[in-house]
């Protein structure tokens, strides 16, 4: 074979072969993905956590004398601590107080369900649920036998969702720790302006977390005080506890406002029929405003994103990693649209460069 005839064949080879290599690895890199999809949805959610608690360390180094990094980040963290302990204080207290009178009145509940009298015994007598109840005792205790399978399901699902929550907490308090080494090594092996240029999209990025965590959380305590209003002038009990549970599972997208809805609804109609009904169309009413109204406007100002872009990309978190998906998905759709934004940018700012060295094209 002659030389040429061979070198040629072995640059296939060489070509064939990487080729093959590239592929396998992007099939056992997808294949990692895959296998610790979990792990990498905490990771991103404590980086969210990060990036959106890291402006408040830097603000506390910058204008406490003599704050170290880890004492800022200390105290950062535990007023955290101290603020979801006080939303569970504000949510446990009521419940145990509205849950000794619930136990308290449950036996007059039995009565009125089974005499027939009261709102609940109306609302049990039209729909016939004592029948109910009676023709299907024995499948109700086939089915109460059967829970052990499900029960043992829901307890390692808590298991692993405090496992969550206590890694997220600790990797979030360590990438804050840790953040001026790592995004100084990072930008440390980039030219000049590749490193201004990187800070200035991290910064904006960091931006979008917070201004998306003060839009949610706005969003959330209207929804609770409009909720709280609405089953106080109707007189429905437990309203605060009620209102409350409605503003916390608002902040899940999609499903969090019909969660708490549901659970409102159904205390409404313990009180009449005609509270549920008023509460359902509430409710209905209440969500096209916030979908339609509150949302745009203020992800308009905090994300800077349109409504479209909003539902697609929730629906597309939602599909891919679940309710974190659903929550990581506006603050990832908005950094995507900063980054895009930046390159497109860049790129006409070169075509123009380049049209202006050509100079103006020659006449005929």
């Amino acid at each position: 074979m002659a030389p040429d005839a061979w070198h040629d064949v072995r640059r296939t080879a060489r070509r064939t072969l990487t080729v093959l290599g590239l592929v396998l690895a992007g099939a056992l890199g997808l294949l990692l993905i895959y296998a610790t999809r979990r792990i990498l949805v905490w990771i991103l959610v404590a980086v969210f956590f990060a990036v959106a608690l890291n402006p408040a360390v830097d603000w506390l180094q910058k204008h406490v004398p003599r704050c170290r990094r880890w004492l800022a980040t200390l105290v950062v963290f535990l007023a955290v601590f101290a603020l979801l302990g006080g939303l569970g204080a504000l949510f446990v207290v009521p419940l145990a107080q509205q849950g000794a009178r619930i136990a308290d009145e449950l036996p007059r509940f039995v009565e009125q369900v089974q005499s027939g009298d009261g709102p609940v015994g109306r609302l049990a007598e039209r729909y016939h649920i004592v029948e109910q109840v009676r023709a299907n005792v024995e499948p109700l205790r086939g089915h109460v036998t059967e829970l052990g399978g499900p029960t043992v399901a829901i307890a390692r699902g808590a298991a692993i969702t405090v496992a969550a929550i206590v890694t997220i907490f600790v990797l979030s308090y360590l990438m804050v720790l840790q953040a001026p080494k790592v995004t100084g090594g990072l930008l440390g092996l980039l030219p000049e302006h590749r490193a201004r240029r990187a800070r200035r999209l991290g910064h904006e990025c960091a931006r979008t977390i917070t201004g998306y965590l003060t839009g949610n959380l706005l969003i959330s305590v209207i929804a609770g005080t409009a909720t709280f209003i609405v089953l106080t002038v109707l007189g429905v009990p437990f309203a605060p506890l009620i209102a409350l549970f409605v503003g916390i599972t608002d902040l899940i997208p999609l499903v969090g406002a019909t969660i708490g809805a549901v659970v409102a609804v159904l205390a409404g109609f313990t009180q009449s029929v005609t509270v549920g009904i008023v509460l359902i169309v509430f409710f209905v009413v209440y969500q096209q405003v916030e979908n339609h109204l509150l949302q745009p406007v203020i992800f308009a100002r905090t994300v800077k994103l349109n409504p479209l872009t909003v539902l697609i990309s929730i629906l597309v978190g939602v599909e891919l990693a679940g309710i974190a998906g659903a929550l990581l998905a506006i603050p990832v759709a908005a950094m995507i649209q900063i980054i895009v934004r930046d390159l497109w940018a860049v790129h006409r700012a070169r075509r123009i460069a380049a049209a202006g060295d050509a100079g103006p094209a020659p006449d005929g």
